[in-house]
């Protein structure tokens, strides 16, 4: 929560690319999120110089004053102790070779795996939190959801969403498909599709695409809102 007791979200775009799909779906959500009564900040990650989780396993230690941030210090640092006060967290990402960017798993390794506890109870992991967090992952892509679905991109995508629900209480996933990659097909050695289908794909359902997200960003607030402090405290390692 903020100092004004308003819900806290945070929007982290893993694309390389500031005003394309993956920041324009991030963007849509943080419009509900906003509608919803959340105070909002989008991060670029591209702008970040960071790297993944380097196995110092500080977090891990008995009684360890991390406090469920990473305890490396760089470009990173200062992002992951804001996200540590926020309400909703939302993962935005391109998929390039099957899935998200180097970024995004950067990301993924250094915000969750500070939280996520190896003290299990009855066979769950006592994480770093008081109250489940909402998160979410907008996973945007060149591919139609048939061939998607036909390469096996679900079964690699949705460990995302089952890791983050272990770690934070609660994840789901929007997935954007056929994606407009470039704004002038002609200079582009592209036999695969043609730029007539994607243009038409474009602008007939990238407008629903975004409605989606921006109630995907609502929802999350409004589930947020419901979380109180639970009896799982953080844990003494």
């Amino acid at each position: 929560m903020t100092e004004n007791n308003k819900p806290f979200a945070m929007f982290f775009n893993a694309s390389p690319r500031k005003d394309w799909n993956t920041a324009k779906a991030l963007a849509s959500a943080a419009v509900g999120a906003r509608e919803a009564g959340a105070e909002t900040e989008l991060v670029d990650l591209f702008d970040i110089q960071f790297t993944g989780c380097k196995s110092c396993f500080a977090c891990k230690l008995k009684n360890a004053t991390t406090g469920g941030v990473c305890a490396l210090r760089d470009g990173l640092r200062p992002v992951l102790e804001r996200a540590r006060k926020a309400d909703v967290l939302v993962f935005g990402s391109p998929i390039y070779f099957s899935n998200t960017t180097g970024a995004y798993r950067n990301l993924f390794e250094r915000i969750a795996f500070p939280v996520f506890s190896y003290h299990f109870v009855d066979g769950v992991p006592q994480c770093d939190r008081s109250k489940a967090i909402e998160t979410a992952s907008i996973f945007t892509m060149g591919m139609t959801e048939e061939g998607m679905r036909q390469m096996g991109y679900p079964a690699i995508l949705e460990s995302n969403e089952k890791s983050l629900s272990v770690v934070f209480g609660a994840s789901e996933t929007l997935y954007i498909y056929d994606t407009y990659q470039f704004s002038d097909y002609s200079r582009y050695d592209v036999t695969a599709v043609r730029e007539e289908d994607k243009r038409l794909r474009r602008d007939t359902h990238f407008t629903i695409d975004m409605d989606n997200a921006r109630a995907l960003g609502k929802r999350l607030v409004e589930r947020a809102k419901t979380h109180g402090v639970t009896s799982q405290e953080p844990q003494a390692r």
